[in-house]
């Protein structure tokens, strides 16, 4: 018997609850650090929109700025304290699974850090070449205009869509490990997962545009062929 069956439901909700507190003040403390980042940050961000529109940013309210700071210092905190979100994650789940399941949570938790990293930095590079095609789209007629708070709030969204949507081969596989799926079946369902891909890819996107579901889908569905190959190889043996 695991030890989640020998705990009460009161049990489950202070263990959820401590576990929610610390991912709490591992933000807190995230974007305490990242606030003393936050001009690098907004250099960061602004850099696509100022390579393709040759434009600075501009805010319109005398608290725009302040408003942006904080929320650039939170985007900063919750990419900081991603590992230790992960980490929270897993001590909440692994008394409920079987010694030979554990196992596989600490490389899992790992590869969801890693793939958390990536889908971040694919965004970024992502986010210059949206922003081209969007505002692009409307042709010499219209120019860009865009406040700092949207354009900032659009990036910031974008960037993390990417990291979230990179997730889902460790969930693929966790899925496998437990018997749920099969490499054969999920395979034989290829179709429907392309569809699910690009459904799920235009939901998490801010902008839904065909190249960012192009970016965003594509290195998906490369995942998702290693996903197979990794449940073939490592659950067989």
């Amino acid at each position: 018997m695991t030890q989640q069956a020998t705990m009460s439901f009161f049990d489950h909700l202070g263990e959820l609850r401590s576990r929610v507190i610390k991912c709490v003040v591992a933000i807190l403390v995230g974007s305490v650090v990242a606030f003393f980042f936050n001009e690098w940050i907004l250099e960061k961000l602004a850099q696509p929109y100022i390579d393709v529109t040759g434009e600075g940013l501009a805010f319109f309210r005398p608290t725009e700025a302040f408003s942006l700071v904080m929320k650039l210092s939170l985007f900063g905190g919750v990419i900081i304290a991603s590992p230790v979100i992960i980490y929270q994650l897993w001590r909440f789940v692994s008394p409920a699974l079987t010694k030979r399941e554990r196992r596989y949570l600490i490389p899992l938790s790992t590869i969801l850090a890693v793939l958390f990293a990536a889908g971040v930095a694919l965004g970024y590079w992502s986010l210059e070449r949206g922003l081209s095609f969007l505002i692009g789209f409307g042709g010499p007629g219209l120019e860009a205009v865009v406040g700092a708070e949207f354009y900032l709030s659009f990036a910031m969204r974008f960037i993390l869509a990417f990291g979230l949507a990179f997730e889902f081969p460790v969930f693929l596989f966790t899925a496998a490990a437990a018997g749920l799926v099969t490499s054969a079946k999920l395979r034989a369902q290829w179709r429907w997962v392309v569809l699910g891909i690009v459904v799920g890819a235009a939901l998490m996107t801010p902008s839904g545009d065909p190249l960012t579901l192009t970016l965003l889908s594509a290195p998906l569905y490369v995942l998702f062929e290693l996903t197979l190959l990794a449940i073939k190889l490592i659950l067989k043996r």
